[in-house]
This record gives structure tokens, sequence and C-alpha cells, in this order.
């Protein structure tokens, strides 16, 4: 499954790196469609994230009811990006 949209940069006092972007509503309930076959558990979903030119692994956390994907500090400092930057995301689950 390939998602792309669009969303803001959020500080969230959570599991480092601490900056998330949400997955919309629409396409997180694409996501709960298909969490049982691709989860490793509590809930947590692995995926290959791209914003601008860097891609990486990572894994969407639940947090009500969407989906959080963390943007690594690697990934901050590679594309400028900070709290409340809006940000183009591709993600691949599966």
């Amino acid at each position: 499954m390939k998602l792309d949209f669009t969303g803001e940069i959020i500080y969230w006092r959570g599991p480092a790196p601490f900056l998330f972007v949400a997955v919309p509503p629409d396409l997180s309930e694409a996501i709960k469609s298909i969490a049982s076959s691709v989860t490793y558990g509590w809930g947590c979903i692995p995926v290959r994230a791209r914003i601008g030119e860097t891609e990486w692994k990572t894994s969407l956390f639940p947090k009500n009811g969407l989906y959080l994907v963390p943007i690594k500090a690697l990934v901050q400092r590679a594309e400028g990006l900070d709290v409340g930057d809006q940000v183009a995301i591709r993600l691949e689950i599966g």
C-alpha cells in the first residue's frame, strides 16, 4: 500500500524523536483495515517513508484514532524541517 499526503509537523512528548506528522483520518482508516496483517505488535505499523529526497524506515504509532509518522532527527536535518512546517509524505506499507 502506498499513501501520499501533506501534513503539519507537530511536537509530541512521547518516544524520541518527538516530531511527528499525523496521517489524515481517511488514510488512517485505510491503514487500520490492513493493520492486523502488517503490525509487529502494540499497533505499530512498519513503513518506508519519504519527505523530499530523504527516505527512511520507521513505524507508525497509533494515537487518538490516527497514526503518527515519526520524523527522525536525520530527516529533520536533511530536509531543514521544524515544528509547524507543512510536508508532503509518501508512505509504503507492506
